[in-house]
């Protein structure tokens, strides 16, 4: 009689700890205009904690995560359904073949033209549709206690413009101490060039919960890449002491946004790329720390890559609404979009984009959550 008690309640131990729960499941998260099916992929980890991505656009659809007091949250940015993500290009998505933009056109690649605009304009994110509007095919993870899946896709010679057939791949995986892994890798058949990152928007507070302003950010760079009028880089790198682009030492964004400086006017507010403090190039090091202190919720990003972009959402205006319903404002969410730089293929003083056959391309970033309860707790350097 005693084991026939107990068993039913080491089951129910079991199911409210998470362990009895599949570590990689899937379901399905509708149809495209196209006809495609799109299926949505959880990781879980030991703690509850979750990470879901889609297999359209590689989406990073949502990151559950405790606060101070043991609630779980999601913390980035989602949109109400595969509809809303259809209209809106890059969402939270994997964004490439050449993320951020490119000047002219298109670029010289070996001394040959690479037209990707007839009209000479601004490609950006890759052109449309890019990366983040295609359907990728998903391999989860099967080996024991893995919370991880592989998401593929192959970009044919052309597409966009763009030389080679590049087959491309990002591993999303969580781990016990609530480390999201993103691991990307390609490789081509001819010279062409390549600039991955993701498109989340982070909220520490909670996706529905309003205004990132009261957020600390700390950045490790001393300087971003200087902006034109048209949002492109003049090649210049401006040293960000003295300047509200200064987050060498934690500041609040809502802060450092409401500051005069002629770059925050081209911008509407932060979309610039940060020249990252590397003690080598490739190295995986800390670029960026984030904290809430409403929610005590922490995050801290490293990456292999040099840059990252900093985007506060300036174009939001309360017309896309996130699954629970609520609007989305200017800085509801801020990218953290780890990367090269913006135009490399047109400024040769950039760390080179260029990926040639027999080579592989590999970046990773890594986003461990957690809480803290003071600033010197969320910020130990």
């Amino acid at each position: 009689m005693r084991a026939l008690i107990l068993l039913p309640l080491v089951a129910a131990s079991l199911m409210l700890s998470g362990l009895s729960r599949p570590q990689v499941s899937h379901a399905p998260f509708g149809v495209t205009a196209g006809g495609e099916a799109v299926e949505r992929y959880t990781l879980r980890n030991g703690r509850g904690s979750e990470v879901s991505v889609l297999t359209y656009g590689a989406i990073l659809d949502a990151v559950r995560v405790r606060d101070r007091r043991g609630y779980l949250d999601n913390v980035v940015l989602d949109l109400a359904d595969l509809k809303a993500h259809e209209a809106r290009a890059n969402f939270s998505a994997l964004v490439g073949r050449f993320a951020n933009r490119i000047s002219g056109g298109g670029f010289t690649l070996d001394g040959q033209r690479v037209v990707l605009d007839l009209k000479g304009g601004i490609v950006s994110h890759g052109g449309r549709p890019g990366f983040s509007g295609r359907v990728w095919t998903a391999e989860p993870c099967t080996t024991p206690g893995c919370r991880a899946v592989t998401l593929r896709y192959v970009s044919p010679d052309g597409e966009n413009g763009f030389p080679g057939t590049l087959h491309v791949s990002v591993t999303y995986s969580l781990s016990d101490d609530d480390t999201l892994t993103l691991d990307y890798r390609a490789t081509t058949d001819k010279p062409t060039v390549i600039n991955l990152t993701n498109h989340a928007y982070f909220n520490l507070s909670g996706a529905a919960s309003g205004s990132t302003d009261g957020h600390y950010l700390q950045l490790k760079a001393e300087a971003i890449t200087a902006l034109s009028d048209k949002k492109l880089p003049t090649g210049a790198l401006r040293p960000v002491a003295g300047t509200p682009f200064d987050f060498r030492r934690p500041a609040q964004i809502g802060t450092q946004i409401v500051r005069a400086d002629p770059q925050l006017k081209i911008g509407g507010g932060f979309d610039h790329n940060f020249v990252l403090n590397k003690p080598q190039p490739g190295a995986l090091s800390v670029a960026a720390r984030a904290w809430d202190p409403k929610s005590g919720r922490t995050l801290e990003m490293k990456t292999t890559e040099p840059g990252l972009q900093l985007f506060t959402g300036n174009g939001f205006n309360g017309t896309l609404k996130g699954r629970a319903g609520n609007r989305i404002w200017p800085r509801g969410g801020f990218a953290l979009e780890t990367q090269h730089f913006p135009d490399s293929p047109n400024h040769p003083e950039f760390p080179s984009t260029v990926l040639r056959p027999g080579e592989v391309f590999h970046s990773v970033t890594t986003i461990r959550f957690g809480t803290a309860k003071t600033l010197k707790q969320a910020f130990p350097d």
